[in-house]
């Protein structure tokens, strides 16, 4: 038995029999002709026929992985659309063939270009590398008349062993079939990652050049919590392995001296609703509407949006489902909308900033839908929270709108009622004024990623300061302390549905903080309901405590056995 380690990204383990996918070799090129000697016309002619080919099969992928993952994951392949339409990479391969160059040699060169001037860069940038891999592999198999291996139909309990996978191909994998992923390259937030993390199929990334070692065949384990891939793994490792991913629980879950934590599920789309309930998620902690928004030529009407919404709260009867209103800018362009073109967009006019000034007229649509869907069958489950809060008057706004538009639906007699009403806490601004946010709304949720970010002014697609953004560092700590401590004198309750929450080693540490709800990724919820059901909610707090007071980031890492 050895152990080789990389970085885990699914906190799941299996075991199966490794199978190596090299889908390079299948991409030879032939040899380069004599300029004069090549039919200009007829390369640019497979070229074109190439892309649209490429263009088909990149629908397909999202539409399949729309319906099968989520529209989150699924618009990675709208990013790889734009890369085989970028005109200064069409223009350069259609002016490499007018030299003379066969439309494979073309494609081949520019794109090891572009791809080396990504993996140059830093942080998910570079990660962007394997997106461009993506859209050449498409390209190169259409001119080359090249089936691509069939991912999909792998044998039952495979571990698959790459240098690297690219979104599309993990798209393919079949859960129920592949028992793991080992990749030599990649990181936790690369695209490919994520996919995988959404599937529930154990992975470990940027294992190195030692997984070359391991031989096709072979038993092995791969344990995405651990981050390690072992090969040949002895009987008491297969048993521990076994006992990673909890057993899924569909009742609500208590800590060990009872106090009820609600554990719910980040989603994006209504697909995602099915899987998340099969996990055992108390319902939604964030409904991220923005995908509502994407992947078509105009925004979604009043109808189709209250559609949406009923369709999640007949999803979860019983349970409650957060709405978070239309969250666009920043990462998250919407190209039809005209949003405005800036240099540092994360500090911009993002969220709330937009719906209640250029895009008040969609947020008004959007809030139309909200207070229907708020007076329909199991609408009294639905809570709704506004997005990149920084001011008290921007809440105050926000109330005004929902006031006006519920006036509005009196006076036309449309069936309506205000939800449960509540904002993120992303910004050290809303950590700082949770009192006043608090004494008027029902509820906070503590968006992480974001609330990071701006607490320590580091960028998280930025490499070079990945070890400044860590929600670890006291400074964050506190901020989500502020924000509890403030839901605490006053009739509100506190989420997070950031990242941070479904970790399960954090799980103690933030029951210990005083949140009372926490929402992830499905996969991870039952491991976190059974964090807590194991936790006390007393030595929880004195965790917290322990953790507020350390002065560095080291400190808290070290009270918590994290490396």
């Amino acid at each position: 038995m050895r152990t080789l380690s990389g970085v885990g990204t699914t906190p799941l383990s299996g075991v199966g029999r490794a199978r190596w996918y090299r889908p390079e070799g299948a991409l030879s090129l032939p040899e380069r002709p004599d300029p004069e000697a090549v039919d200009r016309e007829a390369e640019r002619d497979r070229f074109e026929r190439a892309r649209a080919e490429a263009g088909e099969a990149l629908d397909a992928a999202r539409d399949r992985t729309a319906e099968r993952v989520g529209a989150d994951e699924a618009a990675v392949f709208e990013a790889h659309r734009q890369f085989l339409d970028d005109p200064q990479l069409v223009d350069d391969i259609r002016e490499a063939i007018a030299d003379g160059a066969l439309a494979e040699h073309a494609v081949a060169d520019r794109f090891a270009e572009a791809v080396a001037q990504f993996e140059g860069m830093e942080g998910r940038m570079a990660e962007r590398a394997d997106d461009l891999r993506d859209v050449r592999d498409r390209l190169l198999r259409a001119l080359l008349e090249v089936e691509a291996v069939d991912l999909a139909a792998l044998p039952s309990e495979t571990v698959l062993l790459a240098e690297r996978l690219t979104p599309g191909d993990t798209a393919e994998l079949d859960p129920d079939a592949v028992a793991g992923i080992a990749t030599a390259t990649g990181g936790r937030t690369a695209h490919a990652a994520i996919i995988a993390r959404a599937l529930s199929i154990p992975a470990v990334v940027g294992v190195g050049d030692g997984l070359a070692t391991v031989d096709e065949g072979v038993d092995v384990l791969v344990d995405g919590e651990a981050g390690e891939v072992v090969v040949d793994p002895d009987d008491s490792r297969r048993a521990a392995a076994g006992g990673v991913e909890a057993p899924v629980r569909t009742e609500r879950v208590r800590t060990a001296d009872g106090r009820a934590i609600e554990v719910a599920a980040n989603v994006g789309r209504v697909a995602e609703l099915g899987p998340a309930a099969e996990r055992g998620a108390d319902g939604v902690g964030l409904f991220r509407t923005e995908f509502l928004f994407l992947d078509r030529a105009s925004p979604p009407d009043e109808d189709e949006q209250y559609e949406t919404i009923t369709a999640a709260l007949a999803a979860f009867p019983d349970d409650r489902v957060v709405v978070r209103t239309l969250d666009i800018g920043g990462d998250k362009p919407v190209p039809y909308l005209d949003t405005p073109t800036e240099t540092n967009p994360f500090l911009g006019r993002r969220g709330i900033r937009l719906s209640l000034d250029e895009h008040a007229d969609l947020f008004e649509t959007q809030l139309r839908a909200l207070l229907r869907a708020a007076a329909s069958d199991h609408g009294d489950g639905l809570a709704v929270m506004v997005p990149m809060i920084a001011r008290v008057e921007e809440v105050d706004a926000a109330l005004e709108r929902v006031e006006a538009v519920a006036d509005d639906l009196d006076t036309a007699g449309i069936d309506h009622a205000v939800p449960e009403l509540g904002a993120m806490v992303e910004t050290p601004a809303a950590a700082f004024v949770a009192d006043a946010l608090a004494d008027r709304l029902d509820f906070l949720s503590i968006g992480t990623n974001d609330l990071t970010q701006y607490v320590m002014a580091a960028d998280r697609e930025n490499e070079g300061v990945a070890e400044l953004h860590d929600p670890l560092h006291p400074a964050v700590l506190r901020a989500i302390d502020r924000t509890t401590r403030a839901t605490a004198d006053a009739d509100a309750w506190v989420g997070m549905c950031g990242e941070m929450a479904g970790d399960p080693a954090l799980t103690e540490l933030l029951v210990g903080l005083g949140l009372d709800e926490l929402s992830m990724s499905a996969v991870t919820v039952p491991t976190v309901k059974a964090q807590v059901r194991e936790t006390d909610a007393d030595e929880a707090a004195a965790l917290a405590e322990r953790a507020l007071a350390c002065q560095t980031r080291e400190g808290v890492r070290d009270l918590l056995g994290r490396e």
